[in-house]
């Protein structure tokens, strides 16, 4: 059983260079794998926000209110005219 562990470790030896880069090969690969996903969701997103910015003018109509105030100044100017006297 020793020689066994004794030939294991001659060839892990021998072999280290190769398992070496084929590790780092792997680790780069799976960076560039998250960068990637990570590019895609940030330029989904800009897109995204892009494309609600610039709608159609027509899509989305701007509603405006007008409204009649007369009657509040009327009634503030009557409380200050009370006031001064």
């Amino acid at each position: 059983m020793s020689q066994e562990k004794v030939d294991k470790y001659k060839q892990d030896k021998a072999n280290r260079e190769k398992i070496m880069k084929k590790q780092k090969r792997i680790s780069m690969l799976q960076r560039a794998g998250v960068a990637l996903v990570c590019l895609v969701i940030v330029g989904w997103i800009g897109f995204s926000g892009y494309r609600a910015l610039t709608r159609e003018e027509g899509a989305a109509e701007q509603v405006t209110t007008e409204m009649d105030v007369t009657a509040i100044d009327e009634y503030l100017q009557g409380l200050s005219a009370a006031g001064e006297e």
